[in-house]
C-alpha cells in the first residue's frame, strides 16, 4: 500500500483521492477547533499559503477523540476554521484517528512512523504529565497522542516525518520547506 492508495470523505461529503495528490508534498494534521494547540491553524495557513503554488497540499482531519475539543458538525468547523483562521486547505469529514473506526490513512500513516516522544521544553512536560494517567504505556505506541499531530510526505509518497503537537512550527515549516 502507498498513501495514493487512501480515499477520505471531505467535510462537505465529497470524495478526494490522495491519488490525486501524487507529486506534492503533503502534510497530513488531526485536527481539533477547542484545543490550546487550535492557534496551529493560522501556521498551517501560512505554510500553504507561502508553499501551495510550489507544491505543498494541507490535509485537515478534524477528531473529536482527545477530550472532546471538537464537538461541532462539520459544517461548524468548517466555519470556525475559516472565520477565525482564514483556511483554504481542504478539510474532511471529522473522523477517528486511533481505535476500531480509525480512518485507514491514520493507520497506514503511523505504520510508517511511530511516537518518538514530545521533545523538550514545557508544553512537552504537561503533555507526558498528562499522558501518563490516561495511557501508561504511551511511549510503547504508534497511537496519536492528541490534537495537532502532522505527517509529513515527500513527492514520492514517503512518510518522511511525524511531528507531535508540541513541536515547534517553524520546525515544521522548515521540513516542509526542505521537500519543495
Amino acid at each position: 500500500m502507498s498513501i495514493y492508495d487512501y480515499t477520505l470523505t471531505t467535510g462537505r461529503g465529497g470524495e478526494l483521492s490522495l491519488k490525486s495528490m501524487e507529486g506534492k508534498v503533503i502534510l497530513v494534521v488531526n485536527t481539533a477547533t477547542g484545543c490550546g494547540f487550535t492557534p496551529q491553524y493560522k501556521d498551517l495557513e501560512s505554510m500553504y499559503e507561502k508553499y501551495h503554488d510550489q507544491g505543498l497540499e494541507i490535509i485537515d482531519v478534524p477528531c473529536n477523540q482527545f477530550a472532546g475539543q471538537t464537538p461541532g458538525t462539520d459544517e461548524e468547523i468548517h466555519d470556525f476554521c475559516v472565520l477565525k483562521y482564514d483556511t483554504k486547505f481542504p478539510q474532511m469529514k471529522k473522523a477517528d484517528v486511533n481505535g476500531e473506526n480509525e480512518l485507514p490513512l491514520f493507520a497506514y500513516l503511523k505504520s510508517q512512523k511511530g511516537f518518538e516522544g514530545f521533545g523538550k521544553g514545557m508544553k512537552a512536560l504537561a503533555m507526558n504529565a498528562m499522558l501518563r494517567t490516561i495511557d501508561r504505556d504511551y511511549m510503547n505506541n504508534p497511537a496519536i497522542k492528541w490534537n495537532f499531530t502532522k505527517f509529513l510526505v515527500d513527492r514520492e509518497g514517503t512518510v518522511v516525518a511525524r511531528f507531535e503537537p508540541t513541536a515547534d512550527m517553524k520546525e515544521v515549516d522548515a521540513a516542509v520547506r526542505a521537500l519543495l
